[in-house]
């Protein structure tokens, strides 16, 4: 058996956040299986191996935590996040009902008036943050809603939810500073946002309304409320702004689209390839495993580098090119198998309808200034300040 190779590169480091890509390489280029040493974990940075794992929930399993710290793991086993089948299905089948295709119908035209709105309301300004000013716009107005913990809270669910990816790190700086927020959001969930206190029609609602019909443990429901929040604020927020970013950066994409409204989907899928909002999540091996002929014994945790998989020159040629031509529609930003994102539909809606009103009225963006988000779970721009014409 080859010896594996060990990195100390640290993946959480401010450099490595804000460009984790030439890091990624390396690791791609070292083998199928690195040893992390410094957070002592293995990592696999190829698109197969990524993808396989995936699709193998009885060997990669997520009953163990799917983050870092083993504290944090260790508290959030059994969340739909840190479940396997069958439990994992029990849960996903009642928090999967609201996302639905046929339910993302009903909410469309809800999300094209907002989308309106404030497209117009930016496009006459000129200039705006695309981070915070349009990206938040449809989360933060409609999805918060959706959820339905009532309307003092919308602001607050933003950093609740920033406050539970950064603790999907490693015990940093970052991690202890969000400690708080997540203890304030679990108070809140387990104490406050109970029926009586939340909009009986709100997703929030719903979950113990299927507690209620015996259809999964009653005492599941608040923490199941990450499943609203983190998912469908932050990812989707940072899946906007990192597209207009890449529009901005390549005008000849952006004149194709809006030529051609059909390339919108597979621009969709470009971007958040290209452009990856979470980098990875954990699994903890149940067996011992080979993964391209490098043995694994069962016990380690195993990181699952999407970041590294969806630029990963095996798969996809000339990978870092953003190319709205590529139709990467297997690209692994929203995950694979049992625990593929059950909000993607949701996001691909937000997405694809602010890009045809942006493509209605602007023929191209041009970046003022921008930042980058420093984040232990997300990865991208938390301010893209942008002119229009």
């Amino acid at each position: 058996m080859p010896d594996i190779p060990v990195s100390d590169v640290d993946l959480f480091a401010d450099d490595a956040r804000v460009d984790p890509y030439p890091i990624y390489r390396t690791l791609r280029d070292l083998g199928p299986v690195v040893e992390m040493r410094r957070h002592g974990h293995y990592a696999l940075s190829r698109y197969a191996d990524v993808r396989a794992a995936l699709m193998d929930w009885k060997t990669f399993s997520s009953a163990k935590s799917v983050f870092v710290d083993p504290t944090m793991n260790a508290q959030l086993e059994g969340i739909t996040l840190c479940s396997d089948p069958p439990d994992h299905t029990m849960m996903r089948s009642v928090l999967g009902r609201p996302l639905r295709p046929d339910r993302m119908r009903e909410i469309t035209p809800t999300i094209e008036e907002e989308a309106d709105r404030i497209v117009s309301a930016l496009v006459e300004k000129g200039r705006f943050d695309a981070a915070t000013e349009l990206a938040e716009h449809l989360p933060l107005a409609v999805v918060s809603k959706l959820v339905g913990l009532g309307e003092g809270h919308r602001q607050k669910m933003l950093e609740w939810a920033a406050a539970i990816w950064d603790v999907q790190g490693p015990a940093n700086d970052r991690f202890h500073a969000a400690m708080p927020q997540v203890e304030e959001f679990l108070g809140f969930a387990q104490h406050e946002a109970v029926p009586g206190n939340i909009d009986p029609d709100g997703w929030a609602a719903h979950l113990y309304q299927a507690a209620d019909r015996g259809e999964m443990p009653r005492e599941k429901c608040p923490v199941m409320m990450l499943d609203y929040v983190t998912p469908s604020l932050d990812t989707t927020i940072l899946g906007i702004t990192a597209t207009i970013a890449l529009f901005a950066a390549h005008p000849d994409q952006w004149a194709m689209l809006r030529a051609d409204r059909s390339l919108i989907p597979h621009a969709i899928n470009e971007a958040l390839r290209v452009e990856t909002s979470v980098p990875q999540f954990t699994r903890v091996l149940t067996e011992d495993h080979e993964i391209d002929g490098v043995a694994l014994p069962a016990g380690s945790r195993v990181a699952l580098l999407y970041g590294s998989a969806n630029r990963d020159e095996r798969k996809y040629p000339d990978p870092d090119r953003f190319d709205i031509t590529r139709k990467p529609s297997d690209h692994l930003a929203f995950g694979r198998g049992e625990h593929v994102c059950v909000g993607m539909h949701l996001a691909r809606l937000e997405m694809s309808t602010l890009l045809g009103r942006l493509a209605d009225r602007v023929e191209r963006f041009e970046v003022v200034d921008s930042a980058p988000l420093l984040n232990n779970g997300l990865r991208g721009l938390a301010r893209l300040e942008v002119t229009v014409s």
